[in-house]
């Protein structure tokens, strides 16, 4: 039934944040529309959790190894903004996009769509 998803990002610096996912993570494009480049995403996974707040909805990257992946970002001066943290879903960072905004990137220690094999 479902096929996909399609996430999108609101940015007043679209076309930096654009390039930093093409060209600093080497998301290829999907659509290479000039005016409106849509990035391929690798696998995807959604968790619906339980909260008492207001709803919300976060992007969070996911990496098999964490370390390595921060190690190859900082070489292309990508901002780590919170060091490797350990919590009990996985060991979770985060980078700096272009326009100043927080990007998470977490390594899973739970079964996730990256132990899939690639076909």
């Amino acid at each position: 039934m479902i096929d996909g998803v399609h996430v999108l990002l609101y940015s007043s610096r679209a076309e930096a944040v654009r390039a930093f996912l093409r060209d600093t993570l080497g998301l290829a494009l999907a659509d290479p529309t000039p005016e409106w480049p849509i990035l391929a995403l690798p696998p995807a996974e959604v968790a619906v959790h339980p909260t008492d707040g207001e709803a919300r909805v976060e992007l969070y990257l996911m990496t098999c190894d964490l370390d390595a992946t921060l190690r190859a970002l900082r070489s292309k001066a990508v901002v780590v903004l919170r060091e490797p943290e350990e919590q009990r879903w996985g060991r979770v960072s985060a980078v700096q996009l272009p326009d100043g905004s927080e990007l998470p990137i977490y390594e899973p220690r739970h079964p996730s769509v990256l132990d899939r094999p690639t076909a």
